[in-house]
């Protein structure tokens, strides 16, 4: 028996019950790795901000809440009419749905999948697909350093499960929606999802947390991906939960030759929002692209920690984060690229900008190159800024009053993220969320 610290015994109880069902569900092969994790963060604690990585992120609003687990005769079950506010409209392709981190097959779709795809709940997947998930499942994103990455990991339930086989394009998106429903209390889930690309393989992703209220809640996400030879994914994470939300979220992907991962990561909610992302291109000629946009405003805070490593030779990384901050918001982008000795002929440029539309706001931003290799092409830079007088100005003597006219600029400078969208669906989503953000910060109108 693994024991920690009072404040931490909601989770150690979670672990006794998990342990317990191992048997009942086919998971007891993954016990062994639920306990080193169990152990890790036993041992890790909560993290300070006398750690470095964690400077800026207070977790004491998480060490100080006694969350709870909605168990699954308790859950509330919800019908498809209350998940009309948050879908993606006219999204097509299959969709994955969890409540309060259990699977809902009855909100779930498999639609347009090919047969040899597999796409579905991973606390089945781990009972019926030991060969599948053995080699990968907890052996990408470490749980020997992270603590929140070991609490997932030792409290592992449900989450989702993607596999593409060897040469297959999966043309429609897949869409993993996990959604709290904050009953009864501040309440806690720990999703995890998987992703495996085999060979020449390609897909599109698309990771959505929400909430159904405005009460306190804990999610607690890690995923892995791992793209094969050749392999080809879009990824697009969106964190639109209830400004009441705690996120802490980790996503490990490892890539072997010629693979290509493109990311767009867009954070409207949350309270306190913690994003871990590590990029490993383990394959000579591998390639990511990073792009992320934040929009907070009122007491918000989005912490966003990147780090790509090129590992071997000819490989190609971009990455673009911009953050847009009203109120009393506070932003944090630090941004790691490393490149190992025998990387050469690496190419990669890191961009960190920040929009500042309120005297309180405050944005902290460190972007990093470590390199080791002596013939690469490696750049990065940031900005803080507000919007400039002169446009404003401009936009004005054209006519526009200055509502509108900062409405625009405001657009403007998140443009270029969200050109990178390529779900038209889901870009039209995307926009209409920051058109209503613009308004609470600034007072103008919301479009047609």
């Amino acid at each position: 028996m693994i024991r920690i610290s009072d404040d931490r015994d909601v989770f150690q109880a979670r672990f006794d019950e998990v342990e317990r069902q191992a048997n009942a569900n086919g998971s007891a092969w993954f016990e062994p790795r639920r306990r080193e994790a169990m152990a890790s963060f036993a041992s890790l604690g909560w993290p300070s901000s006398r750690q470095e990585a964690w400077r800026h992120f207070d977790a004491g609003p998480l060490r100080r809440t006694t969350f709870r687990y909605v168990h699954d005769p308790e859950r509330v079950r919800i019908g498809r009419e209350a998940l009309a506010q948050f879908q993606v409209h006219c999204l097509p392709g299959a969709q994955l749905v969890f409540v309060d981190g259990y699977f809902e097959p009855a909100l779930s779709t498999a639609r347009a999948l090919p047969p040899t795809v597999f796409a579905s709940d991973l606390a089945s997947a781990i009972g019926h697909h030991r060969a599948l998930l053995e080699a990968h499942l907890a052996r990408h994103a470490s749980f020997a350093t992270q603590p929140f990455v070991a609490l997932n990991t030792a409290l592992l339930h449900d989450g989702a499960c993607v596999h593409v086989p060897r040469g297959v394009v999966v043309k429609d998106p897949i869409h993993v929606l996990y959604l709290s429903t904050g009953a009864r209390g501040p309440t806690v889930s720990h999703p995890r999802t998987i992703v495996l690309l085999d060979e020449q393989a390609q897909l599109t992703l698309v990771e959505d947390f929400v909430s159904l209220g405005n009460e306190v809640h804990f999610t607690n996400p890690v995923s892995e991906i791992v793209l094969g030879r050749g392999a080809v994914l879009d990824y697009y994470k969106l964190q639109r939960e209830s400004k009441s939300a705690l996120h802490v979220g980790a996503l490990e992907v490892a890539q072997a030759a010629d693979s290509n991962f493109r990311s767009t990561s867009i954070a409207f909610g949350g309270s306190r929002t913690r994003n871990d992302l590590r990029c490993v291109l383990n394959g000579e000629g591998s390639s990511c692209s990073l792009h992320g946009l934040n929009v907070i405003g009122d007491h918000q805070m989005v912490d966003d920690f990147t780090t790509i490593v090129h590992a071997q030779p000819h490989g190609t990384s971009q990455e673009l984060y911009k953050s847009i901050l009203d109120g009393h918001a506070e932003g944090v982008f630090h941004g790691t690229v490393f490149v190992a000795k025998d990387a050469q002929k690496t190419s990669s440029r890191q961009v960190n900008r920040n929009l500042v539309l309120s005297k309180d706001a405050l944005m902290n931003t460190k972007p990093e190159l470590q390199i080791h290799a002596d013939d690469v092409k490696c750049s990065h830079g940031a900005t803080i800024g507000e919007l400039e007088e002169d446009a404003l100005f401009y936009l004005r003597t054209r006519g526009l009053d200055a509502k509108t006219a900062r409405r625009i600029l405001t657009y403007a400078f998140a443009n270029d993220v969200l050109e990178h969208i390529q779900l038209e669906p889901l870009r039209k989503t995307v926009e209409l969320d920051l058109f209503h953000f613009i308004p609470a910060g600034m007072g103008a109108k919301t479009p047609c």
